[in-house]
């Protein structure tokens, strides 16, 4: 089997390390209106029924996938 690995390791100039660790600065936008997200009824928490849910419609895809 033929592997491809690139090495962990890189080498860079160190004027190319000092423009990647400078430091950026920004400003914060003034005067911008945000509009507010419709609010739910009830604020509910995502329940282990609906993660397995997702779960199970996931593995019937892809069984659909591989007939």
């Amino acid at each position: 089997m033929k592997n491809d690995v690139m090495p962990s390791i890189v080498q860079m100039d160190a004027d190319e390390l000092k423009t990647l660790l400078t430091e950026v600065k920004e400003t914060v936008a003034k005067g911008v209106i945000v509009s507010e997200q419709p609010k739910r009824s009830q604020n509910r928490s995502f329940s282990a029924a609906e993660l397995w849910n997702i779960r199970r419609n996931g593995k019937t895809a892809i069984s659909l996938l591989s007939r």
